[in-house]
């Protein structure tokens, strides 16, 4: 099981009481966000959509490579990679 960093950005960190990087553990980039929402239950619904995919709006990133580069939320990690989360923002 890698130990992995996870950078949250405002919004998300102030779900989690103004942390902006949490450590947690998985095997793979899906198992770390899974260890993320059974510590922080609240960001599941600003996560995922309630099929369990990721919402349209987050990307995450793997050592600042876009996971679906990587093979998705099934792709390995080790121990000190750091997954990125970040809510796309649109505008006019």
């Amino acid at each position: 099981m890698a130990r992995v960093h996870v950078r949250l950005p405002g919004v998300l960190g102030q779900v989690v009481g103004g942390q902006r990087r949490v450590e947690v553990e998985g095997d793979c980039i899906g198992g770390a966000l899974a260890d993320l929402i059974a510590r922080h239950p609240a960001l599941a619904h600003h996560i995922y959509e309630e099929g369990g995919a990721l919402r349209r709006h987050v990307r995450c990133f793997c050592n600042d490579e876009y996971a679906s580069e990587r093979g998705g939320l099934d792709a390995p990690l080790s121990d000190g990679d750091t997954l990125t989360l970040l809510n796309s923002v649109a505008g006019g």
